[in-house]
């Protein structure tokens, strides 16, 4: 993923290290992966990923792939999005691609004030095969 957070602050050592880890790397990660990549700084317990993961999350910097139960740095260019964030799944490859669009969150937003429900987060997550895959096909 392209974008970085070079401006993320109020980070605990342990949050810096895990968004470090996940922007350095261009396919999602489970936090037990991030835990094998940290432990010679220092990270020995798997709580200590998921706690900084969860704030993170919390944060905007960070996002969890429900599919993969995996974990992936933002990439949206205006960090911290509250609407519609849809994730495109590369089945061949693994590399995922961030992606917002008005159109869609319009339209459930319609959806929902028809029906009364109140949306809190829409992530919409689309596997299949990457532009690149399908061209080496």
């Amino acid at each position: 993923m392209a974008h970085t957070h070079d401006g993320a602050h109020d980070l605990t050592r342990n949050q810096s290290l895990v968004l470090e880890t996940l922007n350095a790397q261009p396919s999602p990660l489970s936090a037990y992966d991030i835990l094998d990549r940290l432990r010679g700084a220092g990270l020995r317990a798997p709580l200590q990923v998921y706690r900084a993961l969860d704030k993170l999350v919390a944060m905007g910097l960070a996002h969890r792939l429900e599919s993969l139960n995996a974990f992936v740095a933002c990439a949206d260019a205006q960090c911290h999005r509250k609407g519609l964030i849809g994730f495109a799944i590369c089945e061949n490859c693994g590399r995922v691609d961030e992606f917002a669009d008005e159109v869609i969150e319009t339209q459930l937003g319609t959806w929902a004030d028809r029906t009364g429900f109140s949306i809190k987060q829409t992530t919409m997550e689309i596997r299949g095969r990457c532009a690149l895959c399908r061209e080496a096909a």
